[in-house]
């Protein structure tokens, strides 16, 4: 299994990890959301992994746009939320970094630098 990095090509934080990774010279494969959507095996295995408050942005304009009651169906039920990211994929926090490297199984969520670094310097 190799390196994928899932989120939206226009974003400028999935800029600064693609800057990252191709400096390190990591090879990835790029999952562009709005182009292949996601599947939901896949965000629940984040979501297990990870947690839901890691995975579901709720700092951006399209969990800001959603009706209160979708909110609150979110909110309460981890399968309702999942079911939201699957439909708003603008909402999984960017970027998903995931795959293994050098041995190592990797799940990275959201950009670090330094985090990057640790990762894929060695």
């Amino acid at each position: 299994m190799s390196i994928t990095i899932y989120g939206i090509k226009s974003c400028s934080t999935m800029k600064k990890a693609f800057t990252k990774l191709d400096e390190l010279g990591v090879s990835y494969d790029f999952h562009d959301y709005k182009k292949q959507g996601i599947d939901k095996a896949t965000v629940q295995r984040w979501v297990a992994d990870l947690g839901i408050d890691k995975v579901l942005n709720k700092r951006g304009t399209t969990w800001r746009k959603l009706e209160d009651e979708q909110k609150a169906a979110a909110d309460a039920s981890e399968d309702a939320a999942i079911d939201l990211l699957v439909d708003n994929t603008s909402m999984i926090k960017r970027p998903i970094c995931e795959g293994a490297y050098q041995g190592q199984t990797v799940l990275l969520c959201g950009y670090d630098e330094a985090q990057y670094q640790d990762v894929f310097g060695q």
